[in-house]
């Protein structure tokens, strides 16, 4: 595929899928932590879920046997790191990396979720 075919059509959403053992437990958890609300969500027992908050978008799937990968699985951008960084904390998180200016232009950090999950988290710096 070359450059030209790509401009044939543009992309939609795409949103992470995060594999959890217990998918309310971590619903709980995003929306406590982040505001995210709970938009849809499929079986019985549900194994699949769809979390929204403003422009984000995060999507749960059931695996009682999960083991997350040892590298970051997604990164979510935000209005205010330092407000996020609190609540990361607030809430018991286990940071992997603390928050700092990056000089690529991020006020950054990451934190892995109770299911090992880490997600690097970033507000655009003003220079």
């Amino acid at each position: 595929m070359t450059l030209e075919h790509t401009s044939e059509f543009h992309l939609g959403r795409i949103a992470p899928t995060l594999a959890v053992r217990d998918i309310h437990a971590a619903y709980k958890l995003y929306r406590d932590v982040f505001g995210f609300q709970k938009a849809f969500e499929n079986g019985a027992p549900v194994g699949f879920m769809i979390l929204k908050k403003d422009a984000a978008e995060l999507h749960l799937t059931r695996n009682p046997n999960h083991k997350a990968p040892p590298y970051n699985v997604a990164h979510l951008l935000v209005s205010d790191a330092n407000a996020a960084y609190r609540s990361c904390q607030h809430h018991g998180l286990r940071i992997i990396r603390r928050i700092e200016d990056k000089d690529y232009g991020l006020r950054a950090f990451v934190f892995a979720d109770p299911d090992g999950n880490r997600i690097d988290v970033g507000e655009i710096l003003q220079r």
